[in-house]
């Protein structure tokens, strides 16, 4: 038997549903924790983010009008998609983060359960967050959560996957659409995760992930007028302050970088960070003789 040639992936960037190649035509190299090359990943330009903010507007109502239960039904999609890929992902995130293949199965566990923990927060965000206020008069006052809208997230740079997970799925779990940049020397979980949401009822455009230099990519991100909000987990505290500067201009919200243990069951900040309160006021009807109201 012959000595088959290896038949090498070429990894895409995942823009509005699709799987272009940067428009700058540029890759660069992805080692392994040793230095071995592993693949050519695309090297995204400026406009390479421009087109993902657009496909993440164009995405947005449909996303943040559709109900809480569907939004969860899709994650967990998410998930089960995942639990089929496992083997596959197990190596590549071993790859990615110097890890013996147990270590790395762990961490891919962790990461699909994490899917399904977002997934059921959906519709139970809203009961925590919001609800009716007690107010002086013969009014209801209800407060609701609403989702912020196109937010830019920079994953973690040393967690490839269980952090990339860790940060995206809060923010579409509420409503909003996302452009994620890759950790940028391990992008390739992330890049593979992309053509799992390409096949999870994940609507294109809600997520749109790109590869290449974070300090390069992520300015025109905090920049952007038609972005909302921005998470800065992959930026060093010299590339956050530049992008908070950056994303003043137009009152973006901003979470900034912290330490954060990505192994732990998170809490609900990376939800709320990204929500919108909406408080209405209805009367209750005038007060009758007996002082009663409907």
């Amino acid at each position: 038997m012959s000595d088959r040639l290896t038949v090498l992936k070429t990894y895409k960037l995942y823009v509005g549903g699709k799987f272009p190649r940067s428009e700058s035509g540029r890759v660069y190299e992805v080692t392994d924790s040793k230095g071995k090359w592993l693949a050519n990943a695309p090297l995204s330009s400026r406009k390479d983010a421009r087109d993902a903010v657009v496909a993440a507007r164009k995405a947005f109502g449909g996303w943040s009008g559709a109900t809480a239960y569907n939004r969860g039904q899709v994650l967990y999609r998410v998930a089960e998609m995942l639990e089929g890929r496992r083997d596959q992902f197990t190596r590549e995130v071993a790859d990615a983060e110097g890890l013996s293949k147990s270590k790395a199965a762990a961490v891919v566990d962790a990461t699909i359960d994490r899917w399904v923990w977002y997934a059921g927060w959906t519709d139970k965000i809203a009961q925590v967050v919001g609800g009716g206020n007690p107010v002086a008069g013969p009014f209801f006052n209800l407060s609701s959560p609403e989702p912020t809208g196109v937010v830019a997230v920079l994953a973690p740079q040393e967690s490839s996957f269980l952090g990339l997970v860790s940060v995206l799925a809060p923010v579409i779990a509420t409503g909003n659409t996302a452009v994620v940049v890759a950790s940028e020397k391990s992008p390739l979980p992330a890049l593979s995760l992309a053509e799992v949401l390409a096949t999870s009822d994940v609507p294109g455009g809600v997520v749109n992930v790109l590869s290449g230099r974070t300090a390069e990519i992520a300015p025109s991100l905090a920049a952007h007028q038609d972005v909302n909000a921005i998470d800065l987990a992959g930026a060093d505290e010299v590339l956050a302050k530049e992008l908070e500067i950056a994303a003043a201009d137009n009152l973006k919200r901003v979470l900034r970088p912290q330490p954060v243990d990505y192994a732990e069951t998170p809490g609900i900040d990376r939800m709320t960070a990204f929500l919108e309160t909406k408080t209405v006021w209805h009367p209750t009807g005038s007060l009758g003789a007996s002082g009663s109201s409907y």
